[in-house]
């Protein structure tokens, strides 16, 4: 499936920068709508709680909502302007509910969503945490990106994250969509190596399909780095001067990644790179 319809999920002026980089080279590579979202928080006044909030004060904070909205879509005007590929700003108010939520709305119509890595130092409360409710809820591939990353276009060098589950079968796909035409592509099954490659059958036949895709596909086995999966994967990335990894997301319960963490948590605090997370 070739990549045609793709959001962008634009938070703060100063993050929209970063994803615009990432957004336009895939929306030009692949002549994909190329749609960016940005949600205007509602002041909400619960009942039952016994405050009276002046008129200047609705105005205040509506009117810093519409010049962060105008400084946002001045950047993406920006990087758009100059292009042929098909684009559009939405600008949706949350009302009574999250801006996950809406963002969730407009992902399920998406074949990839691009966002930013968390920034409690700028984001809005209700923005909190998008990222991982994205993931779990949209049921679309999503393309979480450090912040301040400058790296090179993604697609033509990547990390997959292997494993023999759902989550990651699903990732290993997804990227078909994302990957250049003889793309390398490396699958890395983080553990100590089997005395014969050839037993892992599962590994060889992701690698197999991906070399009926046209893809440079290799199988690697790599014994735990530091403390984590995800210590291993941003080491593999950066040796393979990789420009994106890949992996499945969220294949525990919630009660059991609150309570010990897991690799997608790490990830989505700690990765160098942009990673496409599956779910």
């Amino acid at each position: 499936m070739r990549l045609k319809t793709l959001l962008v999920c634009l938070t703060t002026p100063a993050h929209a920068e970063t994803l615009m980089k990432v957004a336009v080279p895939l929306a030009r590579k692949h002549g994909a709508h190329l749609t960016a979202l940005h949600t205007i928080e509602a002041l909400v006044v619960y009942p039952g709680i016994a405050m009276h909030i002046p008129d200047v004060a609705f105005e205040a904070f509506n009117e810093s909502q519409r010049k962060e909205a105008a400084d946002i879509k001045a950047v993406f005007g920006k990087h758009t302007e100059n292009e042929d590929f098909p684009s559009a700003f939405r600008l949706v108010r949350t009302e009574a509910v999250s801006a996950a939520e809406r963002m969730i709305e407009s992902a399920r119509a998406a074949d990839l969503v691009i966002m930013s890595h968390e920034d409690r130092a700028v984001d809005r409360y209700d923005q909190r945490n998008a990222q991982a409710q994205v993931i779990r809820d949209s049921g679309r591939p999503v393309i979480v990106v450090p912040l301040d990353y400058d790296g090179p276009e993604i697609g033509r060098n990547i990390l997959v994250g292997w494993s023999d589950t759902r989550e990651a079968a699903r990732a290993s796909h997804d990227l078909l969509s994302i990957a250049d035409s003889g793309a390398a592509i490396t699958v890395l099954r983080v553990g100590e190596p089997p005395k014969d490659a050839l037993t892992d059958s599962d590994g060889l036949d992701v690698v197999e399909m991906y070399a009926r895709h046209g893809l440079k596909a290799t199988l690697t086995h790599q014994p735990l780095r530091g403390s984590s999966i995800a210590e291993t994967l941003n080491s593999v990335a950066f040796e393979k001067g990789a420009d994106l990894i890949v992996t499945g997301a969220f294949g525990h319960s919630k009660a059991y990644d609150f309570v010990i963490g897991a690799t997608t948590h790490a990830l989505l605090r700690d990765a160098k790179l942009p990673v496409l997370f599956s779910k």
